[in-house]
Formats: structure tokens, sequence, C-alpha cells
């Protein structure tokens, strides 16, 4: 069982093993939840960052992607 030692200003070093089964990466946060009476440690589940895109482009419905790209670039790029 991975164990971790606490330091005097209250941090801890995750071990490796728990990092792995967690998928953490650095800048990942963690939530610590109180179930029964003890702290179950959990990767706290971000919204994604392109939630906030969501529907964004919705008023493009049914247009020509092309078109929508040669909008977007300008019309003095029009090339074959």
């Amino acid at each position: 069982m991975p164990t971790a030692k606490v330091t005097s200003k209250g941090q801890i070093t995750l071990p490796k093993e728990v990092r792995e089964k967690l998928g953490l990466v650095p800048g990942d946060e963690l939530e610590f939840v109180e179930v029964e009476g003890q702290f179950v440690l959990r990767r706290r589940m971000r919204r994604s960052p392109f939630e906030r895109y969501r529907g964004y482009l919705r008023k493009l419905k049914g247009q020509n992607p092309d078109e929508i790209v040669k909008e977007l670039r300008g019309h003095d790029h029009d090339q074959p």
C-alpha cells in the first residue's frame, strides 16, 4: 500500500503509483471527499476547455464549410 509523509507545511508527495492510477498530470486538482468518517482522494473533474464553445457555430449550420473558411480568411485570399 502506497504511503506519503506529511511535511511541516502540511504537504505530501503523492507516490508515483497513485498518480498513475489517478491519471494525474501537473496542474490537475484533487478533491478530498469525506465518506463514512474517512477521506477519499480523487481527481477533480473540470469542465472541458471546449465547453464554453458549445453551440458557438450553431448559427452556421447548413452553410458550406468552404465558404465559411473563405469568409474567415477574407475574400482577397481566394485561390483555387
